[in-house]
């Protein structure tokens, strides 16, 4: 069971959708996500018609507005409320039901990112499992994109890093926000590492 599962203090489903929709009314940029995704395509080599894997899509807030950009983009949760809001909103994308554990939704993507803290609510003792089964989804040379919280009992950005190298992954990037604010060291990191 993954910490998200197990959690009953968060809102889920349409209800989830809600806090984007009041932050975008007021002015909010609530596209950090699909905006660095964005530019990382287009600055490292990759395919001229990129595939992105979003993991732990929940209701598809980054993988459908990829696709209003022109990428395509594949979304796997295994949150049924979650998922069943990113289908309603978008049925003509693909959405796949799976643990990212050992879920295969594919191969040869572009780029997977992890967004929305995906790699603090996996199984606890899964996220190197995780890890490297993301990275199986790549093509090689894709890109490996997460951003979560550390500290405290959470995944450190150095155990993460771990993980990545165990996976064959190469570290790129690290900063502290999705508008690629410097890494400071703090309690939020966005990393980003190559497939070799």
């Amino acid at each position: 069971m993954s910490r998200w599962s197990d959690r009953d203090d968060v809102v889920k489903g349409a209800d989830y959708d809600e806090r984007w929709k009041r932050l975008a009314a007021a002015g909010e940029s609530v596209h950090g996500e699909a905006d660095l995704v964005c530019a990382l395509l287009q600055d490292h080599e990759g395919s001229a018609a990129p595939v992105v894997l979003d993991a732990g899509c929940g209701t598809g807030r980054v993988a459908i507005e990829l696709a209003a950009r022109g990428i395509e983009t594949v979304g796997v949760d295994l949150d049924e409320p979650m998922l069943a809001e990113a289908r309603r909103k978008a049925p003509g994308q693909t959405w796949v039901s799976g643990d990212l554990l050992d879920v295969d939704a594919g191969d040869g993507f572009d780029l997977v990112v992890l967004a929305g803290n995906v790699m603090i609510f996996v199984t606890p003792g899964t996220e190197a499992a995780v890890v490297q089964n993301m990275a199986g989804h790549l093509r090689p040379g894709g890109l490996l994109v997460a951003g979560f919280q550390t500290g405290g009992s959470r995944l450190s950005a150095d155990g993460y890093d771990a993980h990545c190298r165990a996976a064959g992954l190469t570290a790129v990037a690290r900063w502290s926000t999705w508008d690629r604010e410097p890494f400071d060291g703090g309690d939020y990191t966005v990393s980003v590492h190559r497939m070799s």
